[in-house]
C-alpha cells in the first residue's frame, strides 16, 4: 500500500500575511487603515510611508534574531497588567534571577 502521506515538518512557525510575518505586516495594514480613514490621498500617502518605514526598521531589527524577537521585546519593554502578565516568568522589571 503506498500513499502520499503529508508530514509537516515545521509546526512553529510564526504567523504569515503572504510572505510576510504578521509583526513586519501589522505596521503597514495598520497605517493602510489610517490612511483610508483621514481621507484625503496626500495622508493616505504618507500614513502608507510611514508604514512601510516602520515595517522596514522592525525586519532590520528582526534579522538574525530569535523568531519570536519582537514578542520578547514587547515583554521586557511594556508595562504588565492583568491581561499581559505571564504565571510562569516573574515581571519584567525583575531583572536578576537567581538560580
Amino acid at each position: 500500500m503506498r500513499a502520499d502521506t503529508y508530514i509537516p515538518r515545521r509546526l512553529d512557525d510564526q504567523w504569515k500575511i503572504g510572505f510576510w510575518d504578521v509583526d513586519v505586516a501589522a505596521p503597514v495594514l495598520f497605517m493602510f487603515f489610517v490612511g483610508y480613514m483621514s481621507g484625503s490621498k496626500m495622508s493616505f500617502a504618507v500614513c502608507m510611508a510611514s508604514g512601510i518605514a516602520l515595517s522596514r526598521w522592525i525586519s532590520r531589527l528582526k534579522a538574525d534574531k530569535h523568531p519570536a524577537y519582537a514578542i520578547h521585546w514587547l515583554y521586557w519593554h511594556l508595562p504588565s497588567n492583568p491581561m499581559t502578565a505571564m504565571r510562569a516568568t516573574p515581571p519584567s522589571h525583575l531583572r536578576r534571577m537567581v538560580g
